[in-house]
C-alpha cells in the first residue's frame, strides 16, 4: 500500500510486526518484533519525542521558534531534533560523554546544540538529566518562555504516547491474539504505555520487563527494592529509580538478563534473519524468549525492535571491546 505522508512527522508510528523465526522456532511460540527501528529517526524514540513535543504545543508552551531541551542517551535526542527541524524549533541536547561515537556524530551532524557532560548517577546534580532542567530553566528565563523541558522520564506525555499509539498498533496487528508483552525500561514510557493499553484490552496478557544487569528494576518488580547488580554495555535503558512514567507500567514480572545472552541473541539475528538491531534489542529479544518458554508452546508473543546496530557499531563489532569485556564476539569477525 502506497502512502504518502506530507512531512517528516506523519512517517512516525505504524511500524509493522516482524516475526522472530529462530526465536519462534527455539520456543514452539509465535514471537513478533515490532520493527521500531523503522521510525524515520531511527528508533522507538521517534514517538516519545512528538508525543512530548504534540502535548507541549497543546498547552501552548511552545509555539514557533521555541527550544526544545532534554537530557538523552542519545535516541530521544535524535528523534527531538528531527522533530525540531521540521517545526522550526531550535533543539539543545544534554548527553552523557560515555554514549557511542557512533549517536555523538549523528546528533552533530542533525545540527543538535550537543552539550556532552561526564557520566554521574541520578542523585548527583550534575547527572545530564538534572543539567538539562537547569539549562532549560535557565533558558526560559532568558527568553521569557517558549522553552521547555522536555523531561522525558517524568512526563507522562511519553507513556500516553505509546498509549495511544504503539499498544494499540500491537493490539490490531495481531488481532487480539496476543499473550505477552515483553520489554526493557529506560524512562518507562513503552512498556507503562503498551502494557495499559494491551491490558484495557484483555487483562490477561502477560506484560514482563526484560532488564538488563546494573539496572534496579529487576530487583524493584520482584522484591520491592531498588537494588542494582553487575553491569551492562547497553545505552539508554535500565535504571536506579522510579520514573512517572514507569510507575504506570502494570508489570507482572521481570527477568533480569546479562550482556552475553543478549548479544548471542542479537548476533543470530544478524546472521540468520538479516535483522541488524542495538544492544537493547538483545535484552528484549532474550526476554521474549524466556517469555515465550515460561507461557509455553502455541502462544504469541511481541516485543520491541527498538534501533540499529549501526548506533552501536564501536561496542558491537568492536573485537577488543568484547574482549575487554568477556562478551562473545560475531564468527564472521
Amino acid at each position: 500500500m502506497n502512502e504518502i505522508y506530507n512531512n517528516f512527522i506523519d512517517a512516525i508510528g505504524n511500524t509493522p510486526l516482524i516475526k522472530l523465526n529462530g526465536p519462534s522456532e527455539k520456543t514452539g511460540c509465535i514471537i513478533y518484533g515490532k520493527a521500531e527501528f523503522l521510525n524515520p529517526g531511527g528508533s522507538i524514540k521517534d514517538r516519545a519525542a512528538y508525543a512530548i513535543i504534540q502535548d507541549a504545543e497543546k498547552r501552548g508552551e511552545i509555539r514557533e521558534n521555541g527550544t526544545v531541551v532534554e537530557g538523552t542517551a542519545g535516541n530521544t535526542g535524535i528523534g527531538l531534533t528531527l522533530i525540531c527541524n521540521s517545526k522550526n524549533y531550535k533543539s539543545i541536547i544534554v548527553m552523557p560523554e560515555t554514549q557511542t561515537k557512533e549517536k555523538i556524530d549523528t546528533l552533530k551532524s542533525i545540527g543538535a546544540d550537543l552539550h556532552l557532560v561526564p557520566a554521574k548517577p541520578y542523585k548527583d546534580p550534575n547527572n545530564y538529566v538534572k543539567f538539562s532542567e537547569r539549562l532549560a530553566k535557565a533558558l526560559y528565563k532568558e527568553n521569557n518562555g517558549n522553552v521547555i523541558w522536555a523531561n522525558q522520564f517524568d512526563n507522562t506525555a511519553n507513556y500516553l504516547g505509546h498509549y495511544k499509539t504503539t499498544g494499540q498498533e500491537i493490539w490490531k496487528q495481531t488481532k487480539g491474539k496476543i499473550d505477552g508483552f515483553i520489554c526493557s525500561s529506560g524512562t518507562g514510557g513503552t512498556i507503562a504505555g503498551v502494557g495499559k493499553a494491551l491490558k484495557e484490552k484483555n487483562s490477561n496478557i502477560k506484560i514482563f520487563l526484560s532488564d538488563p544487569k546494573g539496572s534496579a528494576l529487576y530487583n524493584y518488580i520482584k522484591n520491592k527494592e531498588l537494588k542494582i547488580e553487575g553491569n551492562s554495555i547497553t545505552e539508554g535503558i535500565g535504571s536506579s529509580r522510579i520514573t512517572a512514567n514507569f510507575i504506570n507500567a502494570p508489570i507482572d514480572d521481570a527477568y533480569s538478563i546479562n550482556d552475553e545472552v543478549a548479544l548471542k541473541e542479537l548476533y543470530k539475528l544478524i546472521e540468520n534473519e538479516g535483522l541488524c538491531l542495538g544492544t537493547s534489542t538483545g535484552i528484549n529479544v532474550a526476554g521474549a524468549i524466556k517469555l515465550a518458554k515460561e507461557l509455553g508452546p502455541g502462544k504469541t508473543i511481541v516485543t520491541i525492535l527498538c534501533d540499529k546496530s549501526e548506533r552501536y557499531h564501536s561496542k558491537l563489532f568492536n573485537k577488543e571491546f568484547l574482549k575487554q569485556k568477556k562478551l562473545p564476539i560475531p564468527n564472521w569477525l
